[in-house]
Parts: structure tokens; sequence; C-alpha cells
């Protein structure tokens, strides 16, 4: 069992940074999410051409990026199966590293946040390397940890087309002092996909399973799936419905058995995503009509912070800051 052995905590996870304020996977949204009180930058990463790892939602950056209306790359725009989906548009994999670096990030939910959309064109899309440097950066402005929660995205798909996510990024850990018991920055490793999970054991990082709601996912929810996750896994990342589910209303009901079940196996559990727009609440949590306002987003997280969750994926890492300064205050 790896079991882990860090002190109790709720960690405030930025989820592809402070992605409620600024476009996701922003040098920008990364900085904000930290200031506004996140411990961790969380990174999807997927490849280039030429095996640079970047962060990217998905391999199809068309939803992400202003390639759609870059005539330069309109020959780029392609089919692609991935994980058993058939997608069109543009795909990271099919440019290189400078070529990417040519595009502009774009709001992946223009009519959700529309204050986003504003700084449409503003944002390069920033490398792992270029993270890892703005960590340790706001590690010693801000005088307290700022870590970094990498994703391999697809990873198996990746493999598939010679371009494996996890030899680059062990690389780029060990090159940055972030591997074995004490990495200059704090650092989870975190994948759908347990062998990829297993490919990044020898860098002694802790190692996060995420888990959907979908059916596969089921038999790594029972206190024998668990065990068998902490036989590669330090830490579990569920979908929060998984730790609460909803009622036919969208009402939030009451705990699973998740929290204590994970924790009994030696897991740490940290749920995903946290967002504080109506649309997204649980039907009891929102406020007034307009689905894009903020709603009663504290006590959602007061509802997960009270099961005993060790950490938060979270778009608002302001709020989720409050949320845990309240709660603290109240114990």
């Amino acid at each position: 069992m790896r079991t882990n052995t860090q002190e109790p905590s709720i960690e405030i996870i930025s989820h592809r940074g402070a992605s409620g304020h600024r476009p996701e996977h922003t040098l920008a949204s990364y900085e904000l999410g930290a200031r506004f009180g996140g411990d961790f930058i969380e990174i999807d990463l997927v490849a280039t051409a030429d095996g640079h790892l970047v962060a990217r939602h998905d391999p199809e950056i068309g939803s992400t990026t202003d390639i759609a209306e870059r005539a330069e790359f309109a020959e780029r725009r392609t089919t692609k199966v991935i994980d058993g989906a058939e997608i069109t548009g543009w795909f990271a994999e099919d440019l290189t590293l400078a070529e990417l670096k040519t595009l502009r990030a774009t709001e992946r939910l223009p009519r959700v946040r529309p204050d986003n959309a504003a700084h449409d064109g503003e944002y390069e899309i920033p490398t792992l390397r270029e993270i890892i440097d703005l960590a340790k950066k706001l590690t010693a402005e801000l005088g307290r940890p700022v870590g970094v929660y990498p994703e391999t995205k697809h990873p198996a798909y990746h493999r598939s087309i010679g371009l494996a996510l996890e030899p680059p990024l062990e690389a780029a850990l060990r090159a940055n002092g972030l591997h074995g018991p004490e990495p200059e920055v704090p650092v989870y490793l975190q994948s759908f996909e347990a062998d990829s999970l297993r490919a990044l054991a020898e860098v002694e990082l802790p190692l996060v399973f995420l888990m959907g709601t979908e059916k596969h996912w089921r038999r790594y929810r029972t206190p024998e799936g668990l065990a068998e996750v902490a036989s590669f896994a330090h830490a579990i990342g569920p979908a929060k419905d998984l730790v609460i589910a909803r009622d036919s209303e969208d009402n939030l009901t009451e705990p699973t058995s998740l929290v204590d079940d994970a924790h009994e196996a030696g897991l740490l559990v940290h749920p995903f995503t946290f967002r504080s727009e109506n649309r997204f609440l649980p039907a009891n949590f929102r406020s007034g009509d307009d689905p894009n306002a903020y709603g009663g987003f504290a006590a959602e997280y007061e509802a997960f912070f009270e099961v005993g969750v060790d950490g938060v994926f979270t778009d608002h890492s302001r709020h989720a800051f409050l949320a845990r300064e309240l709660f603290e205050q109240g114990e």
C-alpha cells in the first residue's frame, strides 16, 4: 500500500489556473490562481509534433486557441479518433512548438465566461518548463509553496502515435529538481490511466488516480477497488458527485462512503471540479435566475470539507480559499 504520509490539510488546486477569471492554461491564469490562494497549479499536458509538453485541455486545440482564424494552418484541420471518440479539428501533435507558440489562447466557455473571452488573443500557449519556472517564482514571491499538479492527457493515445508523455515529463521533473521525497516545490502527478501512473513511479512523487462517474469506474469505488488503487497511487481524484451525489432535482444529497473508504485504504481524496456559477452548483445552492452569476459556492465547499476531503480542484481559487478560511474558523 502506498500510504501517503503528508500532513492532513485541505489543498486548493487551481484547476487550469484561475480558469473562472482568465482563459485556462495560460501563465496569467496560473499566476492569478496562486495569488488568489491556490496551493497548486493544475496542468493538462499534451505533446507537440517535436515532443515538447505544453498545457492544453485536450490534444484538439481548436476550441482553446485562435488556430481556426489562422489561414496558414487551415490545411492542418483533420479528423482523428481519440480513446474511441471521433474528433474533428486541429491537434497539438500536428504542430511543432515553434508553430504552437505563434497561436494565442482563447476562452473555452465564452458564453459562460464572457469576461474571460475579453482576454482572447493576449496569452501564449505555455510549456511545462515555463509553468515550473512560474511556480518557483511564485513560491519565492509569496513566501509559501506553490506546487504543480500535472495531468497526462490521453496518455495511451499519445503513446500510440509515438509521443509518450511520461518520458519527457519525468525528464522535466528531474531537470528542475522536482522529484524524490523533497522536490523544490510540491508536486502531484495525475492521470485517468493507471498505466501512466505506473510509468511515473520512479520519480517518487505522489500519484493521483482520477475517477469519473461512468460505469467502468465502479470497480475502483469499492473498498477492494480502492485497495488496488493504493498499490500504485497515493490519492484519488474523483468526480465530486462520487463523494456527494445529487438527486433527480439536482440537489446535493447525503455523502457516500468514498472518502472514508479511501482514507481507510491510505489514499487522499481530491474531488473535481468546483465552480461558482449557478449552472454548475447543486440546485439547493443556486441564487437568482442568471445561470452565469455566482451562487452559494461557500455552502458547497463546506459540505465537502465536512465529509473530510483532502483537497479540491476549483476554477475559482479565491472562493475556495475564503470557504476554507470560514470552515477552519468554525471548527
